[in-house]
Formats: structure tokens, sequence, C-alpha cells
């Protein structure tokens, strides 16, 4: 398949850089192409049988489209403040963002040490032994700063960083130093609402330096009614990497090399969706992540779940077989990018753009703090 193929046209005025209030973006939803009577059309705004689109409306609206028995499945992963400003040993500049944890084999660590993959700037004057200092204000207490040691640099310039606090104290130490990452696209400065918006109101596993950003649409009052009409949440985690933002850069798509992302799929909830599709119910992702453990994990007979944990580097493009996933909540992506593809194996590619061309065309705001969509 040609990269090429999965590109469309948008207008840069429709780019999401601020958030809607939680619970008030808008909702498309769209037929499966292998599942068209998944969803039937709305009674509102019924779509004609050919339209990839079963109705338009609000996120507000999602009850009208789910059964008892449906679970909604919800990355509860929490997006660190791992963007860092300071200074090096000269005074000079430096901004990091942290990524994951970095195993070194040519580092050895002493006990409670903490070693960070992370992307430096401006990344080619650092060289391993050179110090760096982050903090958010002027330090005047050793509580409000970060150092960091260069240890080594990767192949692809990622830099590893020694950082001056144990493993256990780094996440409690970023809260004080660090910011939320915002989406390069959003290009702006992070402001005191992105750091309540830009995280879901069921996040409680640190680890991502991305938000999975379907989870942003809901309230907890619009989880519990779901709740009380029948429709159940399950977590999973998965932590989101700065590889999300990665473009696919080959003229063939399956030419590109997948981001590795960290997941957990735990035995309850293994066991839990389990029965939901034993009884006949439906599995809805809240997220391309959440999908991505569900499909990494759906390696029982008939698309059983098996609980496990572990790095999953699953590409889904159009002509993969969905085996766990029976519908998804998603939002508006970037064009030739994977998350887009993964839309366009659900949906179909022609169907994919129609679909995009309608939203542009009626308004709805794109990518991460933008409008959703309901596959199934």
């Amino acid at each position: 398949m040609k990269t090429d193929d999965f590109d469309f046209d948008f207008p840069s005025d429709l780019i999401a850089k601020w958030p809607a209030p939680r619970g008030q973006s808008r909702l498309v939803v769209v037929r499966r192409r292998d599942r068209p009577s998944f969803f039937p059309p709305s009674p509102d705004d019924a779509m004609p049988p050919a339209s990839p689109c079963a109705g338009w409306g609000s996120i507000q609206d999602l009850k009208q489209w789910l059964n008892p028995g449906d679970a909604l499945v919800l990355n509860d992963t929490q997006v660190l403040r791992a963007r860092l400003r300071g200074t090096d040993s000269m005074g000079r500049p430096v901004e990091a963002l942290l990524l994951k944890p970095a195993i070194d084999p040519e580092c050895e660590l002493a006990f409670g040490q903490c070693l960070w993959e992370a992307l430096v700037k401006p990344g080619k004057r650092f060289r391993p032994g050179d110090m760096l200092r982050f903090s958010r204000l002027e330090p005047s207490t050793s509580s409000s700063w970060l150092q960091g040691e260069v240890q080594g640099i990767r192949e692809d310039g990622v830099r590893v960083l020694r950082l001056g606090v144990s493993p256990e104290e780094l996440f409690p130490r970023l809260e004080k130093v660090g910011d939320i990452p915002l989406p390069p696209y959003i290009d702006r400065p992070t402001q005191p609402e992105d750091e309540e918006r830009y995280q879901s109101v069921f996040a409680r596993e640190p680890g991502s330096v991305a938000a999975p950003t379907a989870s942003l649409h809901f309230t907890a009052s619009m989880l519990a009614e779901l709740r009380e009409l029948g429709i159940q949440t399950i977590t999973v985690t998965l932590h989101v990497g700065a590889g999300t933002f990665k473009p696919v850069a080959t003229e063939e798509v399956e030419a590109h090399t997948m981001h590795r992302e960290t997941y957990t799929l735990g035995l309850e909830q293994a066991e839990r969706m389990n029965e939901v599709r034993a009884r006949g119910g439906r599995l809805i992702a809240v997220g391309t992540t959440a999908a991505r453990v569900l499909e990494t994990c759906a390696t029982g007979e008939g698309g059983r779940l098996q609980p496990g944990s572990g790095e999953t580097e699953l590409f889904v493009l159009p002509g993969y077989h969905w085996k766990a996933v029976d519908g998804l909540i998603t939002n508006f992506h970037w064009p030739r990018s994977t998350l887009f593809m993964l839309v366009c194996s659900l949906v179909g590619t022609d169907h994919a753009k129609a679909v995009y061309g309608e939203a542009i065309e009626r308004g709805y705001r794109l990518f991460s703090y933008g409008d959703a969509m309901l596959i199934g």
C-alpha cells in the first residue's frame, strides 16, 4: 500500500487548539465495512444504507448507540508532566521530553538510580557526561528542581539521562518540575486548564507522554449514567509514547517501523471482557490505544482475550482481521498517520475519507482536542 493513499486535505483552522468543555464534543457514528448492521440508523438523522455514516450528533448521544450488556474498554494511563525546561552547566537553555525508562546494558545502575530515554533540544549540543538542571521556577528547595546527566546517545539521537532521583521519587518530582506535553500541532504554550483537560477522568497509571485522546470526551457523570443503563466500563493500560506522532515517511506503508508501547491487561479485566462477548455484548474500545491492547491480547480461540503485559508494536492496516474489538470510539487523526490507517481498516479507506470530508464540511474539530467518532 502507498502512504499517499491515506492523504487528505483539511483547513488548518479546524485543528482544535483548545479543548471543548468535557462532555460537549460532537460525534459522528460510522458503520464498519464488515458489519453494516452493527448500528441501526439514527431515527433523528437517518442515513441511507449506502452511507458509511449512521448519524451525527453529540457525545452525549452515545447511550443511544450502546446496548445493555456492552462494555466500554478504557485506557487508564496517566499523562506525565514529561516536558522539562532548564539549563545546562553553562546556563544555556535546554528542553527535554522524557519518553520511557531506559535499559542500557553499557550503564551499570546503582540501587535506586533512575535512567530514562529523552528527546533533548538542542540535541546535538549534549554529549555523555553533560549535566542538565530542570526547574519550572527559580529553585529554592531541592524538591523544586531535577538534575539529569547525559549517559548515552541512541542511534536515532535520543539521549539517555540519569536522573537525580530514585524511580519512586520521579513521578512526584515531575508534578513539581515538569509540564504537560501537548502535541506539536497544538503549537501553543501549556496553560493551567491543560493540566486537567489533557487527562482523562479515569487516569490512574502514570506513564504516558501523550493522552489517549478519545478518553478526554468523558465526564464521570456520563460514565455513571452508562453504568446505570447496564453498560460496563473495564480498564486496560497502554502508556502512549511520542511515537504516536511519528509520521509515516516511507513510500510503502509496510516499510514503516511501528513504534512500541507498554501495555497491561489484568486477569480480572480479561475475564470480564470474555464474559461480555460470551453473553452477546460488544466490546467498544475507547481509543486506538485500548484497541491495540485488545487486539494484542486476543490470542485465544475465537479472539478470546488472554491477560498479559509487555510491549506491543501492532500495526493495523486495511485488510487486518479484527478479533476482539467490536466498536471503536476515536478522534479524527492526522493524514498519513498510523492512526488514520487503523480507522481505514475498519471503515474502508474511501469511506473513511468520505466521512472525514463531510465532517470537515460540518466544521468538526480535528485531532487531540477535537470531536469524536464512533465506529461499529
